[in-house]
């Protein structure tokens, strides 16, 4: 399970080392293969899922009947975008350049571990984010029942 926040650097060439924190993590239950993608529903991130994960939300997305608009978007936007990457000796990864271009990542970013996978925020969409605070109306009765 992946969590915390961490300030990241992405170097000129696109690449960004996986947190210290992460490297054995990734290395043993991810055989250092993850899968980069857009997040469908928020601009400004990336998705980086475990391989073996990503193959199982691969399938659910693939599995949606492609009759729907929605489900086409999702398709192209998680699986016609995915992209491997496996760290080099340097523990860092190659972003793809369309993607990065895409979500606004530049300089400096933020990983968040989010349970099964990481996000990959710009810095400037992710301090916009967590800027915003949830209003009342927009509590979940899921959310209602958490005990915080």
């Amino acid at each position: 399970m992946f969590q915390g926040e961490t300030a990241i650097t992405v170097d000129d060439k696109g690449r960004l080392a996986i947190p210290t924190a992460y490297r054995e993590q990734v290395a043993g239950e991810c055989a250092n293969r993850l899968v980069v993608t857009y997040n469908p529903f928020e601009s400004g991130c990336l998705w980086l899922f475990p391989y073996a994960e990503w193959e199982q939300v691969r399938d659910q997305v693939n599995a949606l009947p492609k009759v729907k608009t929605a489900h086409r978007d999702m398709q192209m936007k998680l699986v016609g975008a995915a992209a491997v990457v496996e760290p080099d000796g340097a523990a860092r990864i190659l972003l793809p350049a369309s993607q990065r271009s895409a979500a606004g990542i530049e300089k400096k970013a933020v990983l968040l571990g989010m349970g099964n996978k990481f996000e990959l925020w710009s810095e400037q969409a992710h301090l916009a984010k967590i800027r915003q605070s949830i209003g009342e109306d927009e509590i979940t009765n899921e959310m209602a029942d958490l005990r915080l």
